[in-house]
Order: structure tokens, then sequence, then C-alpha cells
């Protein structure tokens, strides 16, 4: 697996970190921002749905893809796609979920059982009908949904249980519902810009991040940090979204080409993902770091009494939260 992502980085290198279409032929350049690194499978699908919708299209649409927060963090992202000045992104359910709080149900900690459970989310009427409902609010096209992987805790200590993040300064991402977490635990969340986090790490600013561990890698958080806790609190999602400026002036046929390739893309990236992270453990062992598998009950326990409290970020109902539930299940 690791020979397979040098072989990807080496390709992302190639790129340059902005893929160019560069095309005489192509009649419209457009912009795909992320906050990714150019050696993660969503950046090299993003340059590779590019690449297909240019083909599919007959080179009408060059898009260039902007990786690692180069054109803005992801509010700013979000913030440019009605504009049009951003044509295309990926975010986070989370940060979809500041326009349309439902959506950002998948966020929640320990909404999911596990990784199936997950995958029978993303493909339910229950997540197409919560993207229908962002899309009416926001006018913004979300066309896709890839697989992020398993948010785990990363410290400077062993975290066994809720008690041991007690009091603990948690770095998270820049959008409401992540502090859900950080509630259940009695962690002290902070919210830090994505490209900052390992220089807050580094200085001590905060004790502690939480993403998945391909995310962890990639950023070289365990660098700066002793122990990978694997605590798996949120089965996390990322959504591809296209600003209502480009959909609307797509025809019909358009729309179901980019629609149809950044599915794919999804498909191929949640698949990296998956394979990944199953293996990472062992990898960063062998690079000096302390796995920990902590009591996952005990922190479902102190998770589940949040899950539809509006105080705490839940932003969707009963009934949306025990279709979720449900699903998955025998009979479901």
């Amino acid at each position: 697996m690791q020979a397979k992502y040098a072989g990807m980085a080496v390709f992302a290198v190639g790129l340059a970190v902005v893929w160019n279409a560069g095309t005489a032929d192509a009649q419209q350049r457009l912009k795909f921002a992320h906050v990714y690194e150019t050696n993660e499978p969503y950046h090299t699908e993003a340059v590779w749905a590019a690449q297909e919708i240019q083909k599919r299209t007959n080179n009408k649409f060059a898009i260039d893809v902007h990786p690692a927060s180069a054109l803005g963090n992801e509010q700013q992202i979000n913030q440019a796609l009605p504009l049009g000045t951003i044509d295309m992104i990926y975010t986070g359910a989370a940060f979809a979920g500041a326009s349309h709080p439902p959506i950002a149900i998948s966020n929640a900690p320990y909404m999911f059982r596990d990784f199936n459970h997950w995958k029978a989310y993303s493909t339910s009427d229950l997540f197409k009908e919560l993207a229908d409902g962002y899309d009416q609010k926001t006018k913004n096209k979300i066309v896709a949904l890839t697989y992020y992987g398993a948010r785990h805790t990363t410290a400077n200590k062993a975290i066994n249980t809720p008690a041991d993040m007690r009091g603990m300064k948690l770095r998270v991402p820049q959008a409401p519902l992540y502090l859900m977490y950080a509630k259940a635990v009695g962690a002290n969340a902070t919210p830090i810009a994505f490209a900052e986090v390992y220089l807050a790490l580094q200085n001590k600013t905060v004790d502690g991040q939480e993403n998945p561990l391909p995310t962890i890698q990639a950023k070289k958080f365990y660098e700066v940090q002793t122990h990978i806790n694997l605590t798996s609190h949120i089965f996390e999602s990322l959504v591809t979204v296209i600003g209502p400026p480009l959909w609307n002036r797509l025809n019909a046929a358009e729309k179901e080409t980019f629609s149809a390739v950044f599915r794919e893309a999804a498909g191929r990236a949640t698949d990296a993902i998956r394979a990944s992270e199953q293996q990472l453990p062992e990898w960063f062992k062998s690079q000096g770091k302390t796995v920990v598998t902590p009591n996952a009950a005990a922190f479902i326990e102190a998770a589940k009494p949040l899950h539809n409290d509006a105080s705490a970020g839940a932003g969707w109902t009963k009934a949306q939260y025990d279709r979720l539930q449900a699903l998955g299940k025998s009979g479901s």
C-alpha cells in the first residue's frame, strides 16, 4: 500500500501542485479547490475527474485543481462557491451543515456503528434527502459523497477512556458540530484552520487533534505527537459540491457527466482511504509511535446523550436520527 501511495505522490509532484488542463480547445476554465495534500486520494481523484470531464465533454471544460488550502481555508472556499470565484470544492459534511444543519448528522460522534453502517448511509434515501435539502437551501449542488475515514485522536499521552481527555486542549475544525465530540469527553475545543494544525501541535498551543489515519500521515501530525489513540469517534464524509453559477449554466447532459464522474471519483477515493486506514496502525508503530485502542463502550456511552441535543449542535430531527440508526440492520 505504501508503494502505491508513493507512486501517487510522485504523480502528484508531476502535477506541479495544480493540475493544468492546458489545451487550446478548452472553452471554459474552472477551479476546483480543497484543503488536502497532493499525495492524498482526494486530490489525485479530483485530478482524475478533471481529466475525465475534459475528455467526456470534448474539451469544453478544463478544470484546474487547487490543493492544500491554496485558494483559502475550508470556510473561505465554501463562501466562494455562490460567488463563482471557485466552481467546485470538497468540503466536510460538518461544514455543509453550517448552511443546512441536518446534513451534518453524519459528523456526530459515534453516530455510526462501523464503516458498513457509513456505507449503507452513503447510498441511502436519507442521504439523498439531506443532500436535496442542502441544495435547496444553498443553491449549491452536492454531486458525490466520499469516505474521509474514521477520525482518531492524537496526543502526547495514552487515551483509554473519556476521563483521559478531560481538560485537554483539543484542536477541532472550525465547524460547530465538531464541538460535540469535545463536549462529550470533557475536552476544551480549540478551533484552528487545517493548514495551521501542525504548528499548533508543535508549539503546544493545543494538546492534541483528531483526524483519520491517512490524514495524520499525510499532514505529518505524527511527527509532533507521540500517541495515536484509535477512538474511531466519527466516520467522516466529504461532499463534492458545485457552485450555482457553474451548475446553472450546465445543460442536462453536462450535469449528468459531472455528477457521474464525481461519483466514480468518490468511489475510487473511498476504496483507497479504506484500504489505507486498515494498514496504517502498523506503519505508525514502525515510526516509533504508540498506538492505543481505547475502551470504545465508554466513549459511546459518553456521546449518545448528545446525539439529539440541540444545545450540543444536533440540527436534525429524531425521525432522521432513527432512520440513520436503522440503516444496515437486518430488515432495514
